[in-house]
C-alpha cells in the first residue's frame, strides 16, 4: 500500500491517509456567507474521492477581514448551523474536517467587507476582486490588535462548536497575520513592528488565543516562509516564525510561499505550469527539520510519485492537494485503484475566474463547482459507442463513458490531443505563461485513463474516407474540433513547431487580447456539421466541443461533461 494511503496524526486527531485538501475559496457560499447546497455538494465530492482531511475554505474571524463576495462565514454565531451541516456530511462520508481562519487585513476593500479596512500600517494595497483598486487601510492601534485576536478566538470557539475537528490559522500569502511578519508592509515602531520577533508577535497571539478558545481541538498554522519579493519575508526568517509556532502550540504546520506582492507577479503563491511540481516541497523539509509537529507539504504535488517521495523521504507527514482535487476529486480513490486521475493543468483558471467574479471552475473538470448538476447523471449504457477525435474533449467523454459500454476512439492523426498538441506552444494558455509538458502529461494520464477502462484506439484512421467503420456503433460522438478558416491551419501549426510562440516580438502579438480571441473563436469554425452525415438510420449523434462551438478549452470540456452524464438534457 502507498504511504499516501497510510493514517498518521494532528495532535489527538487520526488522519485516516495523508491526503489534505487545502482552502480555495469556491464563492459557493450565499451572499451574506452561509453554507448551501452547493457548498455541501463541493466538498462531498472530494469527500468520497477518499481525502483523509478536507480544510473548508478561508473564512474570516470577523467581518472586516472579508476578502471575497460569496466569502464562507465564521464571524457570528449566525453561520453555525450551515457549518454543523456541513462537519456533519463530511463525517458521515469518513473524512475529517478542519476550516481556516483567515482575515484579509488591508487585502480587502469597504464595498466587499462592509468596514474600512485594517492592516498593520497604512500603505497601499492592490486589491482585485472583479475590478482592481488600490486602498489604504487604517493602521491598527494597540486596541484594535487585541480585538482582532479576540474576533480569532471566539471564531476558533465556533469552528469546534460546529464539529471541526481542526482549526487552521491563515498567516500566509499577504493576508493580516502575513502583513505583519513581511517589513514591507508593517512599518510600525512599537512591540508589533521593527525586529522578526516582534512582527511575529501578532500571529503568535493568534495561535495562543485560539488554542486557549479550543482545548484541545488541533490548531494549523499555515504560513509563507518566503514572500518572493526584496522587501518581503526571506525564507530564514519564515523558518524561523515557523519554528516559534511549533514552539507556540501549533499542532501542525502548512509551508507555503508566496505573496500578493510577490515577484515576478502573485502567481507564484499558487505556482502555474512554467513552475516545477513540488514547488514548496524543499521549503517544507527545511521546516521539518527544524520541529516536532506534523509538516504538510503543498504546491505542484499532484503526481503521485512525487507526492510519496515527498512523505517517504521524511520531507513531510502530509501534502495538500488543492488544484488537483479540483480537477479531479477522486485522486485518492484512484491512488487506492491504481487508475490514472485527471491531471490538473495548473493553468490557474479556477483562481483566476474565481477572482474575476465567478464561481470556482475547472478546465479539465466540467463538474467542479457545479457537482449539483451531476448527482442524477444518467450516462449511456449497454451501447456500443464511436467517438471520433482524441483530442481533451473526446477522451474527456470516453473516458466518462467508458464503464458499462463498448467504445471506440477514432483518430485522423497517429496520435492523441489534438489542439492541446499545440496549447503549450503558445505564449499563453488561460492568462498563464503555457508550458507543453503539462498538457503533454494531461492528455497521456487521460488516455491511459481510458484504456484502463477497455476503450479501444484507432489511431491514423479517417472516418470521413472510411464510413463504413462506423456501421456497428449505436452512438456517434464528434469531437472534431474546429479548423481555421482561410486555410490558415497548417501556417498557424508551422509556426509554433517552429517556436514563433516564444520569439520575443510574434509572442507579444500572439498574447494580445484582440489576437487570442480571434485564434480561438473567430479565427475557426466548428467541424461537426460535416460529420453528421455520416450517421446511419438509428443511429444517435452527439457532438461536443469545438465541433460543436469553436470556443476555449474549458467550455469544450465542460461540453463532453454535459453530453457523457446528463445525455438527455441536450
Amino acid at each position: 500500500m502507498s504511504i499516501l494511503l497510510t493514517p498518521a496524526r494532528i495532535g489527538g486527531v487520526e488522519i485516516k491517509n495523508r491526503i489534505v485538501m487545502p482552502p480555495m475559496t469556491t464563492r459557493l457560499a450565499d451572499d451574506e456567507g452561509h453554507v448551501t447546497d452547493d457548498t455541501v455538494a463541493y466538498y462531498m465530492a472530494r469527500v468520497r474521492g477518499g481525502v483523509g482531511l478536507i480544510t473548508v475554505e478561508m473564512a474570516s474571524p470577523e467581518r472586516a477581514g472579508r476578502h471575497r463576495r460569496r466569502e464562507l462565514g465564521i464571524y457570528d454565531d449566525r453561520f453555525l448551523g450551515g457549518l454543523t451541516r456541513l462537519v456533519d456530511a463530511i463525517h458521515d462520508g469518513g473524512a475529517k474536517a478542519s476550516i481556516q481562519l483567515g482575515h484579509g487585513g488591508g487585502h480587502t476593500r469597504r464595498d466587499i467587507c462592509g468596514e474600512m479596512p485594517v492592516a498593520p500600517s497604512a500603505i497601499p494595497h492592490s486589491v482585485y476582486e472583479i475590478t482592481n483598486e488600490t486602498i489604504v487601510p487604517e493602521a491598527m492601534s494597540r486596541e484594535r490588535i487585541a480585538e482582532a485576536i479576540a474576533a480569532f478566538a471566539r471564531a476558533g470557539a465556533r469552528a469546534k462548536a460546529a464539529g471541526f475537528d481542526c482549526v487552521e490559522i491563515h498567516a500566509a500569502h499577504g493576508y493580516l497575520i502575513s502583513q505583519f511578519v513581511t517589513p514591507f508592509e508593517n512599518r510600525r515602531t512599537d512591540e508589533y513592528g521593527g525586529a522578526l520577533e516582534n512582527r511575529a508577535r501578532f500571529g503568535l497571539e493568534v495561535l495562543r488565543a485560539v488554542k486557549a478558545a479550543v482545548g484541545t481541538m488541533p490548531v494549523i498554522y499555515r504560513l509563507s516562509v518566503d514572500d518572493y519579493f526584496p522587501e518581503g519575508l526571506g525564507p530564514e526568517d519564515g523558518t524561523q516564525i515557523a519554528t516559534w509556532a511549533a514552539e507556540g502550540e501549533a499542532n501542525a504546520l502548512h509551508i507555503a510561499a508566496g505573496h500578493y506582492r510577490s515577484l515576478p507577479s502573485g502567481e507564484r503563491m499558487i505556482p502555474p505550469m512554467a513552475y516545477p511540481d513540488a514547488t514548496f516541497l524543499e521549503y517544507a523539509a527545511d521546516v521539518k527539520k527544524r520541529v516536532g509537529v506534523p509538516v504538510i507539504a503543498v504546491g505542484r504535488l499532484g503526481d503521485p510519485e512525487r507526492a510519496t517521495e515527498a512523505i517517504a523521504s521524511g520531507k513531510a507527514d502530509f501534502v495538500a492537494l488543492g488544484r488537483t482535487l479540483i480537477a479531479d476529486p477522486e485522486w485518492v480513490a484512484k491512488l487506492a485503484r491504481g487508475e490514472p486521475a485527471r491531471r490538473c493543468l495548473a493553468c490557474n483558471t479556477c483562481v483566476n475566474e474565481m477572482r474575476g467574479g465567478s464561481q470556482l471552475r475547472c478546465v479539465v473538470n466540467g463538474a467542479a463547482g457545479r457537482e449539483r448538476s451531476f448527482e442524477s447523471a444518467h450516462p449511456p449504457a449497454n451501447e456500443r459507442i464511436a467517438v471520433i477525435g482524441a483530442g481533451p474533449a473526446g477522451l474527456t467523454y470516453a473516458s466518462l463513458v467508458a464503464s458499462g459500454n463498448a467504445v471506440a476512439v477514432f483518430e485522423r492523426a497517429k496520435r492523441a490531443g489534438g489542439s492541446f498538441r499545440y496549447a503549450g506552444k503558445a505564449p499563453l494558455f488561460q492568462d498563464v505563461v503555457a508550458n507543453q509538458e503539462s498538457f503533454d502529461r494531461y492528455v497521456r494520464q487521460l488516455e491511459a485513463a481510458c484504456a484502463a477502462k477497455g476503450v479501444t484506439f484507432r489511431y491514423g484512421i479517417d472516418v470521413a474516407r472510411s464510413p463504413e467503420l462506423l456501421a456497428p456503433f449505436d452512438r456517434i460522438v464528434i469531437a472534431t474540433g474546429a479548423a481555421y478558416r482561410f486555410g490558415l491551419g497548417p501556417v498557424a501549426t508551422t509556426l509554433l513547431d517552429q517556436g514563433a510562440g516564444r520569439w520575443p516580438l510574434v509572442s507579444d502579438i500572439l498574447s494580445a487580447p484582440s489576437v487570442r480571441d480571434w485564434f480561438y473563436h473567430r479565427g475557426r469554425k466548428p467541424t461537426g456539421a460535416v460529420l453528421q452525415r455520416l450517421a446511419r438510420s438509428g443511429q444517435q449523434i452527439v457532438v461536443i466541443g469545438d465541433a460543436l462551438a469553436a470556443g476555449k478549452s474549458r467550455p469544450a470540456i465542460a461540453s463532453a461533461f454535459e453530453a457523457a452524464l446528463n445525455p438527455r438534457s441536450r
